[in-house]
């Protein structure tokens, strides 16, 4: 086992292979958005239903990253890495092939059980084979993953479409993260080591610290700026606003691509200015464009589209990197496993199915612009963010 970390320029394969495999476990997640529309005509589906969908994701993802901590104590971080990306895959072949409502909701629970096991043995692999002055540039490439897989989901949905039904959407990526999995088990390299299991004892010390806390509010605040509104805007455009499907989702995909932009330069920016004052810029922007995107006119919407998730990619390098300077190389995996945990549950599930509920009601304007308040509100809490910093950083 080696764990010393190496320059940047010597983990360049690892890191775009671990990216790569994100990416599909990213895909996976947000693929049934672009789908939504032809999911509820399919199965005959109200608002709520459709957006119940991402909690039952986030349900499976929070369950198995408050869980994935006792894999550590027999599998190496490698090891899920790659029981995560083949179990993603053959999750959405069962969503694919399954015949009711029920049925593809087991097929999600279990979509969101498997792919958690992957971010925080991902994120620990990245961080441990690399020096943690690189930390900021090798997590900012990790974070590519997401903002491609937003462009990505769109245009791989309406494409393949044309060609086949929602569920051959989901089987063909489904392909791809099983094949994918396989080719990070024969020439995949680092995260040969295990985690720190989690116990009463450092569960009880995480859960006293107000650094976790309020770090838990900023991640619920950043994933719902990005994949919370992400998750419903297709239909919020079809529904609310009267956009094509395709065209909705035509916009939408490009809209994603500037953030691809603001992803590159995001660890620099990260290094530059630090990742407190990176997360809260970061935040002012996405709270303020959230709010204006469920009020602004007709004439100005599809800027607020293109605006609203420009800055949501320097969010994320910056927090995770935060994350790791706050906790040490053993118990990292559980800090970032319990943070991502309750923000995911909240910002990718509650907040979602929110939206679905007020959409129902005629209010899915309100329902972003609501969501856009509390991220902006979230910025007062960084004047309380004080921690000691992990020496090891």
């Amino acid at each position: 086992m080696d764990k010393t970390p190496l320059s940047f320029s010597s983990k360049v394969g690892l890191l775009i292979l671990v990216t790569s495999i994100f990416f599909l476990n990213f895909l996976s997640r947000i693929l049934p958005a672009p789908l939504m529309s032809s999911i509820e005509k399919d199965l005959g589906l109200v608002h709520a239903e459709a957006g119940s969908f991402f909690l039952l994701i986030s349900i499976g993802y929070c369950s198995s990253l408050a869980g994935s901590g006792f894999l550590f104590r027999w599998l190496t971080h490698r090891r899920i890495i790659i029981l995560s990306s083949i179990a993603t895959g053959i999750a959405l072949l069962i969503v694919a092939v399954g015949k009711t409502y029920w049925a593809i909701n087991f097929g999600l629970i279990l979509l969101g059980l498997v792919a958690g096991a992957y971010l925080p043995s991902g994120i620990t692999t990245i961080t441990s084979s690399i020096k943690a002055g690189n930390w900021g540039k090798a997590i900012a490439v990790h974070e590519l993953a997401p903002a491609v897989a937003y462009i990505a989901a769109p245009l791989i949905s309406e494409l393949l479409l044309k060609v086949c039904s929602w569920q051959g959407v989901l089987a063909s990526i489904g392909t791809a993260s099983i094949l994918l999995g396989l080719l990070f088990l024969r020439m995949g390299r680092g995260g040969d080591f295990k985690g720190e299991p989690p116990n009463f004892t450092n569960l009880g010390i995480l859960m006293k610290q107000r650094a976790f806390w309020i770090m838990v509010i900023f991640f619920s605040c950043g994933i719902a700026s990005s994949m919370g509104v992400f998750s419903m805007l297709p239909l919020y455009l079809v529904a609310e606003r009267g956009f094509d499907r395709s065209y909705a989702n035509m916009v939408i995909g490009i809209s994603r691509i500037p953030p691809v932009v603001m992803a590159l330069i995001s660890g620099w920016i990260s290094d530059r200015l630090g990742p407190k004052r990176t997360m809260k810029y970061a935040l002012v922007f996405n709270g303020v464009t959230t709010i204006l995107l469920g009020v602004v006119p007709e004439g100005w919407l599809l800027f607020m589209v293109f605006m609203q998730p420009m800055l949501s990619a320097c969010f994320f390098p910056a927090g995770f990197t935060l994350l790791s300077r706050i906790s040490s190389d053993n118990v990292r995996n559980i800090f970032i496993s319990m943070t991502i945990f309750f923000a995911y549950l909240i910002g990718a599930g509650l907040i979602p199915t929110g939206m679905g509920v007020l959409g129902d009601a005629g209010q899915f304007a309100l329902a972003i612009s609501l969501t856009g308040c509390m991220i902006l509100m979230s910025v007062v809490l960084f004047r309380y963010l004080k921690y000691e910093e992990n020496q090891s950083s």
